[in-house]
């Protein structure tokens, strides 16, 4: 009698991955849980700088003692070195700016919709005998316009210090002249007519978009602002850096909220 050994059929028994797909699985995850670890979440800053020295500053009157007939044809013009709501105390063309809270030279997280400037211009006019706005900032790669929409000559002397333009252009009537080559300083650049003295602006450049000047109420809003810990820095004509000097005060962003914060104006202080 014969015996045939017959093979029992393969049967479907998983195999064990190996040590190498073992690795790469668990690196794999660790990965994909970092980047969501780490995602940047945004926020909105928003916020009123204040005077915080008794008195209110009353607004001085400047002396227009050349083209008179169009300076004046809209009323006395004031010195903007101090403009206060009497209402609430808030102060106007306050520039205020986030920083990294550690090194202020280094690149902050910007918002996708953020990344390129909404146009490519910022217009400075000169409509009445005075710049308008009093101060404005720009961000690299933009053009300052700087126009004038008066009957009247004008001209635009630039006084910047570092990379940052420095010229003296006349304005005619119904003209205008695009200044390119801005990049972030220290100081902002002045600009004047020197037509007619009394007239004075101020422009900051920024690498970023996280920036403000503060409205007629002394308000400013940072949408899109990156989440975290930063640092605001303000800065008024007159006082020069305000609280924290130049490097500012700490602020915490909250993601997906508005983060509340007040500035206390103390000229000379």
């Amino acid at each position: 009698m014969r015996f045939w050994n017959r093979k029992r059929p393969a049967q479907n028994i998983p195999k064990e991955p190996s040590m190498f797909r073992k690795i790469s699985f668990a690196l794999t995850a660790a990965f994909l849980c970092a980047c969501g670890a780490n995602a940047q979440e945004w926020g909105t800053l928003s916020g009123q700088v204040l005077w915080a020295d008794g008195a209110l500053p009353q607004l001085a009157k400047v002396n227009i003692n050349k083209d008179q007939d169009h300076c004046l044809s809209m009323g006395e013009i004031p010195s903007e070195k101090f403009v206060v709501n009497p209402k609430n105390k808030g102060v106007r063309w306050v520039m205020v700016w986030l920083t990294d809270a550690k090194d202020p030279k280094v690149k902050l997280p910007v918002h996708p919709s953020l990344e390129k400037a909404v146009s490519n211009d910022v217009v400075l006019d000169q409509p009445c005998c005075k710049f308008e706005p009093h101060v404005v900032g720009i961000r690299e790669g933009q053009t300052l316009v700087t126009k004038n929409s008066s009957p009247i000559t004008h001209n635009v002397s630039i006084i910047s210090t570092g990379k940052n333009p420095n010229s003296n252009q006349i304005v005619p009537s119904s003209k205008e002249v695009r200044i390119t080559d801005w990049f972030q300083g220290r100081t902002p650049s002045r600009i004047e007519c020197t037509i007619h003295p009394w007239m004075g602006a101020y422009v900051w450049t920024f690498s970023h978009p996280y920036f403000a000047v503060t409205n007629e109420e002394g308000k400013f809003t940072l949408k899109n602002a990156p989440a975290g810990e930063f640092n605001l820095v303000t800065w008024q004509e007159e006082t020069g850096f305000v609280q924290g000097g130049r490097v500012g005060i700490p602020v915490k962003i909250k993601a997906g909220a508005t983060t509340e914060v007040t500035i206390d104006l103390k000229p000379g202080k």
